[in-house]
């Protein structure tokens, strides 16, 4: 079972974000306030963007 390494600040409400131990880079976390999703950039040191939006694939 996976420890709490830190807390990252969200990007959109300022709630903590929780990274594991084992976070890795490209990695999807969501903040447990407001739900938005966020991948991870860097691990050290420890940086977030806004995951891209998933597009939906019509079969074209």
């Amino acid at each position: 079972m996976s420890q709490t390494l830190i807390a990252a600040e969200c990007l959109e409400c300022d709630a903590e974000v929780p990274w594991e131990n084992d976070t890795r880079v490209g990695e999807i976390l969501e903040c447990p306030d407001c739900r938005v999703e966020f991948e991870v950039e860097s691990v050290e040191p420890p940086k977030m963007v806004l995951a891209p939006e998933v597009e939906e694939d019509w079969g074209e």
